[in-house]
């Protein structure tokens, strides 16, 4: 079991530990679990938990379900670093968790913190009763307001529609192994919510704020409990009246020992224009290839994501797309040539690379289908919407 530790954060000195804190309401059902500080420079969330069970206590909030708090990388907080050896939000693979078990007794600093999380989350769930919410509380290097990202469900979707506050759909689709991406396989509902900047401190408000509406959303609190429920709405909403959805159309990857740098001053969801010169790789310059937003611009040392272009969904697409869903619609996609279904795997389809040149991949994304992988000169869509299964 790693060790607690005491650090100072935002001015103030906090112990953090694995469970950060653990209420059981009077009912069985729903269950929050927030983690926070799964990068070990993103603080807020932790410093926002703890907040929020000391609020719990002190004005004794009664729950109707139970809420979970967790810490992510101890290890990597206690430096104030991202990550030590590999991004503990990266490997969220089963292959990589099947790997904790093989390499029981030679595990780096971050397979260690994972193998606690996974065995904390799991139990949970096997104790518990669902409707299960997580969420992943994060901030980021460049200046931004909050936002959420989800992989693209029906559920997901409703639970943000509680927030208005910009939502990212199918990040999934640009990273490897996300914890969230991973919980979504299994039909939880779950959502990352970033506060704003690394070291500022209304990113912990932020967080406080998204913690207590996600808790009245998943009616695991009540809202008249919670006296500064108002103010907590207001606090995110005053960034945007209407709840905007985005997708993304580009993310420039940097390539191991590349030598990348952003330039300086640009904030999330600024527009930006085509051949708008945005960053340098090894001295190069890197334009933008269309018009859109910056979404998650890099200003730290460390992490492989430089930066992304993303644009605004219509209201007109989003209906459409979850119309077709709710009738299961995606069954269509089958009968189409080229196109077959896993039969192992019930949400995943194969599709011959002929037939993806005449089928756009927003095709795909209208009936669910959102991750995208080559195998074996083969493509790969899986669905994000699917019913609960057993963790693994």
């Amino acid at each position: 079991m790693i060790n607690p530790i005491e650090i100072e954060s935002f001015s103030q000195k906090i112990s953090v530990q694995r469970v950060l804190g653990k209420v059981v309401g009077s009912k069985q059902f729903p269950t929050v679990i927030a983690l926070g500080g799964i990068h070990g420079n993103e603080r807020a969330g932790v410093n926002a938990l703890l907040k929020v069970f000391e609020t719990i206590r002190s004005e004794k909030i009664s729950l109707k379900g139970n809420f979970y708090g967790i810490s992510g990388n101890i290890n990597a907080i206690s430096q104030n670093i991202r990550f030590q050896n590999v991004d503990l939000n990266r490997i969220w693979t089963k292959e990589q968790l099947l790997k904790l078990y093989l390499e029981e007794d030679d595990l780096d600093e971050e397979s260690k913190e994972q193998k606690e999380i996974y065995h904390i989350i799991k139990n949970i769930l096997e104790t518990e009763k669902g409707p299960f919410y997580f969420l992943d509380l994060h901030t980021t290097s460049a200046d931004t307001q909050p936002f959420i990202t989800i992989s693209d469900s029906l559920n997901n979707r409703k639970y943000s529609a509680n927030f208005s506050i910009p939502t990212i759909l199918g990040i999934e689709e640009y990273l490897d192994g996300p914890l969230l991406t991973y919980i979504n396989e299994f039909g939880h509902i779950a959502l990352g919510f970033e506060a704003g900047q690394h070291d500022k401190e209304v990113s912990v408000d932020n967080c406080v704020a998204f913690l207590w509406l996600a808790l009245v959303a998943a009616k695991c609190v009540r809202k008249k409990d919670v006296v500064k429920y108002r103010f907590y709405k207001h606090s995110l909403s005053m960034f945007n009246e209407t709840q905007d959805f985005y997708k993304i159309d580009f993310k420039y990857t940097i390539k191991p020992f590349e030598e990348f740098k952003m330039i300086e001053g640009y904030k999330n969801f600024q527009e930006i224009q085509k051949n708008e010169l945005l960053a340098y790789s090894n001295n190069q310059e890197l334009l933008a290839k269309f018009d859109g937003k910056i979404f998650m611009p890099l200003y730290q040392k460390k992490g492989d994501d430089g930066y992304f272009i993303i644009s605004r969904l219509s209201r007109f697409w989003l209906t459409i797309s979850r119309f077709l869903r709710k009738l299961h619609m995606h069954n269509i996609l089958k009968l189409l040539p080229g196109v077959t279904s896993q039969k192992k795997k019930p949400h995943t389809l194969i599709v011959n690379p002929k037939t993806a040149k005449f089928l756009a991949t927003e095709i795909f994304h209208l009936f669910g289908y959102r991750k995208k992988v080559l195998k074996k000169g083969k493509l790969y869509f899986i669905k994000r919407d699917r019913k609960v299964s057993e963790f693994i």
